[in-house]
């Protein structure tokens, strides 16, 4: 159909193997047999998945109640359970929330699920081109940026290699909306040799999956207040619950921080 977004079934997407880790459907063969393959002797990517997933509602009620209502989820991915939207809207309904993702079958899904959602869009674009997307009709259109924006960056950041400069990304972000703003990040931890075996294997079959260092993760909050409890493992940043003494590998496979611009 004409307008229909250009979907290739045949090459795996890191949106789609994300949903698949997930347990969603919205995904192709190709996708679910990149990750079983990252799963062979590493069963931890399918709880590392689900364990970000629910960081990421935390993140999101965290800025809601610290007065945020309008939210840049970039390298969105494609919609789950407790979507970004769903999270702030629950604690102030007209929160508004811009989803970014240069995955056509996002827009495909989330234009279908958010069609009754006047506060919510989908964007097609590529993070790495912040023009583009500040640019974009829709972004204006709900974001109003001389008030405060969440501006976040779950799970995507590691899909940027070293020479796309990550830390320019950020700032060229953060450079656009206002103080009282927050960054929300989430990212892989290089905190063992199974990162390591990790790494190597989301490169090989995915072409990115950098696992950086606490000090190279935190270093993307240069320039803004980092809040407690500064740059952790997820199940250690503001937990609901008391997280356990030791953690798993999977609990320990993302790094969580938040900082706001002052």
């Amino acid at each position: 159909m004409p307008g229909e977004p250009d979907i290739d079934a045949g090459k795996p997407s890191i949106a789609r193997v994300y949903n698949a880790a997930l347990g969603g459907t919205d995904n192709f063969e190709v996708d679910r047999a990149v990750l079983a393959q990252l799963q062979e002797g590493m069963p931890e990517v399918l709880t590392m998945a689900r364990i970000n997933r629910a960081t990421l509602g935390r993140g999101v009620r965290v800025m809601a109640e610290a007065g945020v209502r309008q939210f840049l989820d970039l390298g969105a991915g494609l919609p789950s359970a407790e979507n970004t939207h769903t999270v702030a809207q629950r604690v102030d309904p007209h929160s508004r929330v811009v989803y970014v993702d240069r995955d056509p079958i996002v827009q495909a899904h989330g234009r279908a699920i958010l069609s009754a959602d006047d506060r919510a869009t989908v964007v097609t674009a590529d993070l790495r081109d912040p023009a583009s997307i500040l640019g974009h009709p829709d972004v204006p259109r709900l974001i109003d940026f001389s008030e405060p924006v969440g501006v976040m960056l779950v799970a995507i950041l590691h899909h940027l290699h070293d020479d796309e400069d990550p830390k320019r990304l950020v700032d060229a972000y953060m450079d656009a909306v206002p103080p009282g703003s927050h960054l929300f990040i989430t990212h892989f931890c290089s905190f063992s040799p199974i990162a390591a075996a990790m790494q190597e294997k989301f490169l090989r079959l995915l072409g990115t999956g950098r696992f950086r260092t606490p000090e190279e993760i935190t270093a993307y909050f240069d320039g803004y207040e980092l809040l407690d409890p500064g740059v952790v493992p997820n199940p250690r940043w503001r937990p609901d619950v008391p997280p356990p003494a030791e953690l798993t590998v999977a609990q320990q496979l993302h790094y969580t921080g938040m900082a706001r611009k002052l």
